[in-house]
């Protein structure tokens, strides 16, 4: 059911490399971004804030991968762990920055994180074949050891770079804390969730949730996200103005508008890279079909403010 706040609500998908390569890079990038997040506010929009993860969640891995060699003390965390860690301290740095803007606007709203858990099936096709590589690199030689020494373990060459652990990107289903959520947008909260794409877990016979080594696609976590608190508009923010068929060609061709049917067939035309540009294609097609009047822009954080007035970013409609 349509939500009944007159404010336009609006979900908006940060990328995790727009976010920085380390925590003091991040705090200057968020500081930016919170300028163009608030300028949504002013224009009379209810905002929600997901988040990437890819630097920072291999960051935290991988620190506590090697520190576990060398201190026997020091124990691996395991992904669900490692995403909710950086859940944790890139929403800190959001909220610190968003608050700091708020203040200095003397705006009367609240912000505010919450450790987002999403439902994946356990018999989703992707956990057959993890594609998704994380923590460190290593020989062929150590690979073969881990794996024989880890059942399950799944370690391939990864750009000529060396050996890594692939986990499996399977389809979010449900977000555990929708209720939540949407409960602080009804009181005047900024949310910041679906961090990393959220936290993988699944339902065990009993009922009970639990976590489980994989990465959810933060777009079609974000998408599934504005689905369910009945969001007007998604915007996926990214390194681009606008979405471009023929990208890096000298016919390259950039687009102010397109529909979803013209979405679904530059998709099959192959125009959309499969690691960057197609998923937000097709979160965004999922989520303009899921309701009446529902729009999704794609575009760079720069310009968020202009794009949902239609004068940036790319426009996708039923």
């Amino acid at each position: 059911m349509k939500h009944k706040n007159a404010v336009p609500r609006v979900v908006i998908a940060l990328g995790g490399n727009a976010l920085g390569k380390d925590p003091k890079e991040q705090k200057e990038k968020v500081i930016e971004a919170s300028k163009s997040l608030i300028e949504l506010i002013k224009q009379g929009h209810e905002i929600i804030i997901s988040h990437g993860n890819g630097p920072q969640v291999g960051m935290i891995s991988l620190a506590f991968e090697e520190a576990s060699k060398v201190n026997a003390n020091i124990v691996g965390f395991d992904l669900p762990e490692c995403t909710a860690m950086s859940q944790g301290y890139i929403g800190y740095h959001l909220q610190n920055a968003l608050q700091a803007e708020i203040y200095a606007q003397q705006r009367p709203w609240f912000v505010a994180s919450v450790v987002t858990q999403i439902e994946v099936d356990s018999e989703d096709p992707a956990f057959k074949n993890p594609t998704k590589p994380i923590g460190g690199f290593y020989s062929e030689e150590e690979a073969t050891i881990l794996m024989s020494e880890n059942t399950g373990l799944v370690m391939k060459e990864d750009s000529g770079r060396g050996y890594r652990r692939m986990v499996a990107s399977p389809k979010p289903m449900n977000i555990l804390e929708k209720e939540s959520i949407i409960s602080m947008l009804d009181n005047r909260f900024i949310v910041i969730t679906c961090g990393g794409g959220g936290i993988p877990v699944v339902r065990n016979v009993d009922g009970r949730y639990e976590g489980i080594s994989a990465v959810i696609d933060k777009d079609y976590a974000s998408g599934l996200l504005a689905e369910s608190v009945n969001a007007d508009y998604l915007i996926i923010l990214t390194a681009v103005d606008r979405v471009a068929v023929n990208y890096g060609k000298a016919d390259q061709r950039d687009l102010e508008r397109m529909s979803v049917e013209e979405a679904k067939r530059y998709c099959d035309e192959g125009h959309f890279a499969a690691g960057s540009m197609l998923p937000k294609v097709q979160a965004a097609i999922s989520f303009v079909e899921s309701g009446e009047d529902r729009k999704a822009v794609i575009a760079s954080l720069e310009k968020a403010p202009l794009a949902i007035k239609g004068e940036s970013g790319t426009i996708i409609y039923k």
